[in-house]
Parts: structure tokens; sequence; C-alpha cells
């Protein structure tokens, strides 16, 4: 797996030098929003039960058409489905954050969610105001660096273009 000390090291190595003080900050950067990340990952892992439910709220608040009787979407199976759907939203973006890219969210979130969706006729949008609400109104882990708290941000709103 190429990484960016993989990389530094291949390059310098090719050139018949050792690592340059530019490609050490490089790597050093790396290493630095790796760990940020962790971070993010490690207090979103904490709070996840907590953010879901916030998360979720809100987008019962503006969607108030789910919680209605008699609706075809407001059973309780379908309630607890979209709580459910937006807890693995998060643990998506956790699992992102962990390896460093969008990749799980890319795999297993969005590419077949939209098409489930558009299926059987189920909105995004409650999904999209949850991810909106967890990203912009303060229901972010708590405790967490101004880098990881970029770097949760960043993802959550991938998340949200990709879902709107």
């Amino acid at each position: 797996m190429k990484s960016v000390v993989t990389t530094v090291i291949a390059s310098a190595d090719a050139a018949g030098r050792f690592p340059s003080t530019s490609d050490l900050e490089s790597v050093q950067g790396s290493i630095q929003r790796a760990a940020a990340r962790l971070e993010a990952a490690e207090k979103l892992a904490a709070n996840l039960d907590a953010v879901a439910k916030e998360a979720y709220d809100a987008a019962i608040k503006k969607y108030p058409y789910l919680n209605n009787a008699g609706e075809a979407n407001s059973t309780d199976t379908f309630k607890a489905k979209c709580a459910r759907d937006i807890k693995h939203y998060l643990r998506l973006i956790q699992y992102s954050l962990v390896v460093g890219g969008t990749g799980p969210l890319d795999e297993w979130g969005i590419a077949g969610q939209r098409e489930v969706y558009r299926a059987l006729g189920l909105p995004t949008a409650p999904y999209v105001e949850a991810l909106s609400f967890a990203r912009n109104r303060g229901c972010t882990p708590r405790d967490m660096s101004a880098q990881a708290l970029t770097e949760y941000n960043a993802l959550l709103d991938y998340a949200i273009n990709s879902l709107s």
C-alpha cells in the first residue's frame, strides 16, 4: 500500500539521495493529519449514539410528515430504519476517518443507497438534513482539536454533497 512515507522514501531512493527537509515535513504533516483523523474517529465513536439521536430528531423536526399518523412512511419500522441509516452514515464517516479517505463511505454508503432510495421512492432529504445538523449546529463530538474537527467536517460535507 502506498503512503506518504513510502512514496517519499521511494522518490528519494530513486534520485539517489536522502529525504530532504521538505520531504520530511510532508511526512510529518501526513502523520499529524492521521493523528487528527484518529482523534475524530475516537470522539465520534464515544458519542455516536447521542450524535445520531440529535441528528435524527432534527430531521424529524424539519420533515414532520415522517412522524404523522396515517402516512405510509410514518410507521415505527420506518422511523427505526431512518434512525439506523443516520447512525450507519455516521459510522461510515468514522471508518473513513480511520482509513484516511472516502473509500468506505463511497463503497458502502453512498453508491448503493441513493439508488435504493430512488427505487423505493424514499426521500434522501431527511438524511441530508440529519448530516447537515451534525455538521452545522454543534452536534459534533465534543472536545475535538481544530484539526480533528476539520477532518470530521470535511467527511460530513462529502457525504452531504453526495446524497444531495
